[in-house]
């Protein structure tokens, strides 16, 4: 597999880690030290930091293990990633992409089965986050390892009572 392979690869398990909520899969694609930041847009091309970074993959499993909100009944997410720009150099690499998140939300099956015509998905999806994951990365013991994280939202973001 390509080194461009594989650092796109390392994207896609970041995104499946955050939809399962799985922290400890996501803080192991971290190197002790990686520095983690989400922006908010402020303008056009201006962005600025939200809260405190998080340090190193163990911050990161804390993070999602302990801050991430679960999934309601019935509820998912789904992070896609497109316009992959990889650049690599030796042991360093600079990944940049766009992102969408989707809410997911299954309809309960009713108890008697569905109802007579209905076919097809039922629940919804819609589009919840947008922005750009850039990222550097570098390859230890041969195995590409996020160094940087910067997450850079397209929105604001609002926390309950702050």
């Amino acid at each position: 597999m390509s080194d461009e392979r594989e650092v796109q690869e390392v994207l896609a398990r970041y995104v499946r880690a955050t939809d399962r909520r799985d922290g400890r899969t996501q803080g192991g694609l971290f190197t002790d030290d990686a520095v983690v930041q989400i922006y908010t847009r402020t303008g056009p091309d201006s962005y600025e930091p939200f809260g405190e970074p998080l340090i190193g993959g163990a911050g990161v499993e804390h993070a999602v293990t302990n801050f991430m909100s679960a999934h309601p009944e019935g509820g998912s997410s789904h992070h896609t990633t497109q316009d992959h720009i990889i650049d690599v150099d030796g042991d360093h690499a600079h990944l940049n992409a766009q992102f969408i998140v989707y809410s997911v939300r299954a309809s309960a099956r009713p108890a008697e089965g569905w109802p007579a015509g209905v076919s097809g998905a039922q629940g919804t999806v819609r589009p919840i986050e947008s922005g750009y994951y850039d990222t550097d990365l570098r390859r230890v013991d041969g195995e590409w390892k996020i160094v940087k994280h910067s997450v850079l939202m397209d929105m604001p973001i609002a926390i309950p009572g702050a």
